[in-house]
């Protein structure tokens, strides 16, 4: 085996899609032991080397909350000569100063499709984190920088079960309404499949979202986050998040297991024949590497499989 699969392309697919690897931010956001500044940084320099082109490097949350990222300022220095998008994550006004200060340039906010979620982990109701977020799309846009939106538990919700279709679109167009360039719909506790991915996309699309405005970021709790990638790829979907190794899941949603691994993306994509620019010897060395680092083996099959020694 030569590390690569038989490509054999799918017409009715995109020829290109871009990969928002979140695995420096997400992945390692639930680490209970602090990682080291300078491991972080090299993860990120090694993510770019590989061809990922769009690298979330942290979040901008106050140091309570997520004790793992509380050396923003600290790392983002660290990345000032990383050739790639290095989106950050922003909860409120205060993150969006600390972020702007370094000279982000690509910030995220992130909201929630239901009210429980909204409450567990913004302390708001739905429509009190739009507000929140309001002035902070508005004040990014004014710096030009590029505004990503975040809606989790887009699918399902540990605590109201599945999410009405209409709940998600209402505030999907709500949050695009703010300002946001781009919507990352979120399967947050990985229970989506196919067809429930085709609706929603269908319903986003007669409610005026354009596809290309849309990210899709599905969780593999119960192993659907290739054939739910797969159904948005279908649909025209080109922009695809994933986390290096399969790191990650959500601290306020204890189902919620890990993100779609980056290389279990590109091993269907390179088989596809769909571009990506990404290495993936280079990307799998990189989560092997990671792994090491955090002292377990990495949850991609696609890891496992081209890093296995006979």
């Amino acid at each position: 085996m030569n590390g690569l699969p038989m490509t054999v392309p799918d017409p009715g697919l995109p020829s290109r899609v871009r990969i928002h690897e979140v695995g420096a931010r997400d992945g390692l956001q639930n680490e209970k032991t602090a990682v080291p500044t300078a491991v972080k940084a090299e993860f990120v320099h090694r993510l770019a080397a590989a061809g990922l082109t769009t690298i979330e490097a942290t979040s901008f949350v106050h140091p309570k909350w997520v004790p793992q990222l509380a050396d923003a300022e600290q790392l983002f220095p660290l990345l000032a000569d990383v050739r790639a998008q290095l989106p950050v994550l922003v909860p409120n006004e205060r993150g969006l100063d600390r972020a702007l200060a370094l000279g982000a340039s690509r910030i995220a906010v992130f909201g929630s499709a239901t009210e429980t979620f909204a409450s567990r982990n913004l302390n708001r109701t739905v429509a009190g984190s739009l507000a929140m977020f309001e002035p902070v799309v508005a004040r990014a846009k004014e710096q030009d920088a590029h505004v990503r939106g975040y809606l989790s538990m887009c699918f399902g919700d540990p605590w109201e079960g599945p999410v009405p279709v209409s709940q998600v679109v209402s505030v999907a167009t709500a949050l695009l309404g703010l300002g946001c360039d781009e919507l990352s719909l979120g399967d947050t506790i990985g229970v989506a499949t196919p067809g429930h991915v085709r609706a929603l996309l269908t319903a986003l699309g007669e409610a005026g979202v354009a596809t290309e405005r849309i990210g899709v970021h599905f969780h593999d709790t119960y192993g659907q986050a290739l054939s739910n990638t797969l159904a948005a790829l279908r649909f025209g979907v080109t922009t695809v998040d994933a986390s290096a190794g399969g790191l990650g899941g959500c601290p306020y949603a204890e189902s919620a297991t890990g993100n779609l691994a980056t290389e279990d993306l590109v091993w269907m994509l390179d088989g596809l024949g769909i571009e990506t620019g990404v290495d993936l010897a280079a990307l799998t060395a990189t989560s092997v590497w990671m792994a090491e680092q955090l002292g377990r083996p990495s949850p991609s099959r696609t890891v496992r499989a081209l890093s296995h020694k006979e």
